[in-house]
């Protein structure tokens, strides 16, 4: 019998047939997996909560991956969320970097930060602390901050401090402090936070605006002193420290991140995201885990974080452009 045209050949083209398109509806019918940008390298804070924020909203979003599209000071990766389809299937991370800074800091923009997003919900704040090589303010005699304020009135242009750069958030932070206490530092920018923080330790630079959850250890530790942190009010991570807005009236400055969509995602699924991350961040597990981290849970509404960046961006603005900071 001739097989190439039996029926025996039919039925088995007829099963291969029916077995492909029953393969393809399977695939076809596979849900989209949503992912969140991060625009930093693996293994910093944001990437760190992004992680877990990921993984505390798996039962209600389903599987969510984060990408890092790190580079550009984090304007490419927050691009890359400005230009992904409007379907709630990618988000990313907004940071004071990327949203309240670079615009000022940068000539030219991929993006525009004031209307290229929509707002999901802050996540966290954590605050800066004014630091000081404990050896040098002991030798100084600098305990408080106003004793810091004090001594540099009657020492013109003997001190100076570090930051990760011209730009970044402890430099913005020097230069809001120089300007409100009507002192001069000299400003050194290193080449990222480590090499500022060494600096410090090292005693080669008198005092830093550095990052809590950075500088935390060696506060524990003595190397270094805490005067005072950056936020409104004394954080609830370091509460024996007062703000320095208790001696400079109006002084609040600390980093934020949050979650944003691309400015066209429809309100309704923008309101699912944010119950989601919202309820994540409301967690006792999340919670705890922001606490190690010296980070502050935020969670508010999209219009509350709108409203936040909006603020922040003008705040950054007289900022940046009185420090005269430029990147490119």
């Amino acid at each position: 019998m001739n097989i190439a045209s039996s029926p025996i050949k039919t039925r088995l083209l007829a099963a291969a047939a029916a077995l492909l398109v029953s393969f393809s509806g399977t695939v076809l019918a596979q849900p989209k997996v949503m992912r969140i940008i991060v625009p930093y390298a693996p293994g910093g804070p944001i990437d760190v909560t992004a992680r877990l924020m990921a993984e505390r909203v798996k039962d209600t979003l389903g599987t969510v991956i984060v990408e890092n599209r790190p580079g550009g000071g984090g304007n490419i990766g927050v691009d890359a969320i400005a230009k992904s389809a409007p379907d709630g299937m990618t988000i990313g991370i907004a940071a004071v970097a990327t949203h309240a800074i670079n615009p000022w800091l940068y000539s030219k923009m991929p993006y525009n930060a004031a209307t290229d997003f929509a707002p999901i919900t802050q996540m966290l704040r954590v605050p800066n602390v004014l630091v000081m090589n404990a050896d040098t303010a002991k030798r100084l005699n600098i305990n408080t901050l106003a004793d810091l304020i004090k001594y540099a009135k009657a020492n013109p242009a003997k001190l100076n401090y570090a930051s990760g750069g011209n730009g970044s958030a402890g430099h913005l932070a020097g230069e809001m402090f120089k300007a409100q206490a009507g002192i001069f530092a000299l400003h050194i920018p290193y080449n990222g936070g480590n090499p500022a923080q060494l600096a410090l330790l090292g005693g080669q630079v008198d005092f830093n605006f550095d990052n809590l959850a950075t500088a935390s250890a060696n506060i524990k530790s003595g190397k270094l002193k805490a005067l005072a942190v950056t936020t409104a009010k004394r954080s609830a991570v370091l509460p024996d420290v007062p703000a320095v807005a208790e001696t400079l009236k109006g002084f609040e400055i600390d980093t934020w991140w949050g979650l944003v969509a691309p400015a066209a995602t429809p309100r309704d699924v923008v309101t699912k995201l944010n119950q989601a991350f919202v309820a994540a961040l409301e967690s006792p597990e999340t919670k705890a885990r922001f606490a190690g981290l010296m980070a502050e849970p935020v969670g508010n509404t999209p219009e509350q974080f709108g409203a936040f960046m909006k603020a922040e961006l003008a705040k950054y603005e007289k900022v940046v452009k009185a420090s005269g900071a430029k990147v490119d």
